[in-house]
């Protein structure tokens, strides 16, 4: 072997000097900075442990699979990010994905539910059901599930900011439908971190926020145990500019600073760590992406093992949903985003997703229509299905582009969350505008780059055509808002007010002390308290976050 390797060595000289220098090669970088090589070989893979660093699927440091049989055993879970209008509406499209194989429900939720307000509220006037399902009370989300079997189900769930009150109802649906918490599986997203840096639909300060969250671990941990109770989100940096590098950078130190408030809070990191999942955002690099969840999966497991402690093996895995890139999507020629999506679904396979939502083709220009949005879910399934690449486990594992891309971005990934310990974690990297910083500057050098032509988008700045709008689009309902605001009126003259105001009261005192929040929302939610009632009553304890300006 030490002679075939020498001998290798000895040929990639001779081809360096026969060929480098009588070729002209274009020289290519990566947005964080590296310089990719014209040609990749063992040399390049030298300095890996096999064993330590790169091992055998299911085992630590899970670089190659989070799980030894991975897709032979059992296919990822196929989402499709969905949900608009009212709440009858979002049903009637999560029945329609479940017919056509969708094999998991990722709900949507419009803006004024995912900031905490009432669908009446003046600020959710215009936005009431634009980009999501809204959501005033447990009678929409009893709409929502109508006829959806819970316990069979796996459902994901975008909030932040509010994630403890909507989990409450969704547990207090199961119970109308006669399944005990401990049947259910799904995942709140619950990362309100993210949301101070790019995303903006926040609603209490830090403090009170991180309370919610570690209330929410220590509560399923007793309660919903096969419930994932946080899925932090690089998706959102990466949407908002953040390189490959810098998205998993920027989210482990998030979940180093969750991390670090569950034990504060007495909670055992075995206890919470296991139920701990992502959400990534696949781009359009198709070797960097495969890369990028490859040196996450295994500096994860280092850091769980060796920063925290964790002897949980399950405290080790990364286990994680992506959604194709919103941002990689262009309004004009938007078949041409047919394409993209399903390159971006390969690269999160061969990546190793345990969970997946792949992007429609008319994203750019509104709500995915019943069409557009099945091509989508029969993108994962032709992949699944047809091409191959699901025979074998990390069939990419071996390449020595991709074994040094994985250590490469590792390496700069680990400089990024060193400098933001330095600088005292992530929520005081937050509030001195650090990672806003460095994540808008990403944005700002990738814009000068499609807008100079130096960075070709295929259809926008390169390869133009003069094309109508296409027919069909997607048009939200301009009623929903006054079909919202008179379903509310009749909810509050029908429900028992007394016992409403009873358990806000509850609510206010325990948000006042120390105790789990979790059991009076879950009282009060059941009691059809609405979404902006339980919200303002932790506004007035804990007061709003007012934002931060950057450097």
């Amino acid at each position: 072997m030490e002679e075939d390797i020498e001998k290798i060595q000895e040929e990639t000289k001779r081809w360096n000097k026969d060929c480098m220098g009588k070729h002209t090669f274009r020289k290519v970088e990566t947005d964080w900075g590296m310089e990719i090589k014209p040609l990749y070989t063992v040399d390049d893979t030298k300095d890996i442990n096999y064993l330590e660093e790169i091992g055998f699927p299911g085992e630590y440091p899970f670089t190659r699979a989070p799980h030894p049989s991975m897709y032979l055993g059992k296919l990822w879970t196929m989402r499709q990010y969905s949900g608009y209008g009212t709440a009858d509406e979002t049903n009637k499209r999560y029945k329609y994905l479940l017919e056509q194989g969708q094999t998991g429900l990722s709900v949507a939720f419009d803006l004024p539910t995912q900031i905490g307000y009432d669908s009446d509220h003046p600020l959710s006037q215009g936005e009431v059901g634009k980009v999501g399902v809204a959501v005033d009370s447990l009678a929409d989300m009893e709409t929502i599930f109508n006829g959806l079997p819970l316990d069979k189900l796996s459902t994901s769930m975008t909030i932040n900011a509010p994630a403890a009150i909507l989990l409450a109802m969704y547990l207090a649906v199961a119970e109308k439908q006669g399944i005990g918490p401990e049947k259910l599986n799904g995942t709140i997203q619950n990362d309100i971190l993210k949301e101070y840096t790019v995303r903006g639909t926040y609603i209490f300060p830090v403090g009170p926020s991180l309370r919610l969250i570690t209330d929410i671990f220590e509560y399923c941990s007793k309660h919903v145990p096969k419930w994932n109770t946080i899925n932090i989100a690089g998706y959102h940096m990466r949407e908002a500019g953040a390189t490959a590098v810098q998205e998993i950078a920027f989210t482990f130190a998030d979940a180093i600073e969750y991390v670090n408030a569950g034990i504060k809070a007495g909670l055992r990191v075995d206890d919470f760590a296991p139920r701990i999942s992502w959400i990534f955002n696949t781009h359009n690099n198709f070797f960097e992406e495969i890369a990028k969840y490859r040196a996450a999966r295994r500096l994860w497991a280092k850091i769980m093992k060796e920063r925290f402690g964790a002897s949980d093996p399950r405290s080790w895995m990364f286990r994680f949903h992506t959604q194709t890139a919103g941002s990689a999507l262009t309004a004009q020629q938007p078949l041409n985003n047919v394409v993209r999506v399903a390159f971006q679904t390969l690269a999160a396979i061969l990546g190793g997703a345990q969970s997946l939502a792949s992007c429609s083709f008319d994203e750019a220009l509104a709500l995915p229509t019943e069409e557009s949005v099945r091509l989508s879910l029969r993108t994962q399934q032709i992949i699944a299905h047809e091409i191959g690449v699901t025979d074998t486990v990390d069939p990419m594992g071996g390449s020595f582009y991709i074994e040094s891309l994985t250590k490469k971005m590792e390496e700069k990934i680990t400089d990024y969350i060193e400098r933001i310990d330095e600088l005292g974690g992530a929520a005081v990297a937050i509030e001195k505008g650090y990672i806003q910083q460095e994540i808008q500057e990403s944005a700002y050098r990738y814009q000068k780059e499609v807008e100079s032509g130096g960075k070709v988008v295929v259809g926008m700045n390169s390869y133009q055509v003069e094309e109508p709008l296409p027919k069909g689009l997607l048009k939200v309902d301009t009623e929903v808002g006054a079909i919202q605001i008179k379903k509310l009126k009749e909810l509050k003259t029908d429900r028992d007010n007394q016992k409403v105001q009873s358990t806000l009261l509850a609510l206010r005192k325990t948000a006042e002390g120390y105790a789990n929040l979790m059991p009076p929302i879950i009282e009060a939610v059941k009691a059809y308290a609405t979404l902006g009632e339980t919200c303002d009553v932790l506004r007035e304890v804990f007061g709003e976050y007012e934002g931060t300006s950057v450097i």
